[in-house]
């Protein structure tokens, strides 16, 4: 069967929720708006998340996965998953499903038309400090980036291949998909999708990789917008 979108979910230490998300992008994938298929990134995780994935991917070739050696961090294992790309989209989901795999439908209504879709949760489900700061970390990151984007944390996106594989991912880039797109002369658009409560397993989020983390990245962005390397061919004989 050909797929015209891949689903990247990273994984670590995400047990507890695997069987959820399985149940939930099962039903997805029998109403997505293109074929779909899933690439679980397993992080390194300590607990039986990989043990739970071999045993999804063996009931369903829907699923398939690509496991790390040790832990890396998200950017690398959204790294491995746009390296890993066969299809015309890829999208991006958490594991945690404070998102609902059902609003990429919301996001396919635009995939054709702009090279990143990507949700903004509304009527967030979170603590007060962390929906606090990440409202200031937004803010942090639009005014070195100035890419208007509302909420780069939203983990539900759809982006086409071609841009994704041209994105210098390094640690911490994963915040600034939007601004890397633009980079690239691609358009971008926000949905409002729906948010959630965490309810299994525990978020790998603190003050310092939601706060002071991401301020000091937007430097690194800096200095890759300043060297970054576009070009368009106006003619070619091969």
């Amino acid at each position: 069967m050909e797929y015209d979108l891949t689903v990247i979910i990273p994984v670590f230490n995400e047990e507890d929720n695997l069987r959820r998300v399985y149940d939930e992008m099962s039903a997805f994938i029998k109403t997505a708006k293109k074929r779909t298929k899933v690439l679980f990134v397993n992080d390194g995780s300590r607990d039986n998340s990989l043990s739970e994935i071999r045993k999804i991917c063996a009931e369903n070739p829907d699923f398939t996965y690509i496991s790390f050696d040790k832990n890396y961090g998200l950017s690398p294992a959204l790294k491995a998953g746009f390296d890993y790309l066969n299809t015309r989209w890829g999208g991006y989901l958490d594991a945690d499903l404070q998102t609902a795999p059902e609003d990429f439908n919301l996001l396919l209504d635009d995939a054709e038309k702009y090279d990143l879709v990507t949700g903004v949760r509304s009527n967030r489900k979170d603590s007060l400090v962390k929906n606090m700061s990440s409202k200031i970390a937004n803010g942090i990151r639009r005014a070195f980036t100035h890419d208007g984007m509302d909420d780069t944390g939203c983990p539900l996106k759809i982006i086409k291949t071609e841009y994704a594989k041209r994105i210098p991912m390094f640690k911490g880039l994963h915040r600034f998909l939007p601004a890397m797109v633009q980079l690239q002369n691609g358009k971008v658009k926000q949905i409002s999708v729906r948010h959630f409560e965490r309810v299994a397993g525990k978020s790998k989020f603190h003050l310092w990789n939601r706060l002071l983390g991401p301020l000091s990245d937007c430097f690194a962005f800096l200095w890759m917008k300043k060297k970054y390397i576009n070009y368009q061919v106006a003619e070619k004989k091969l």
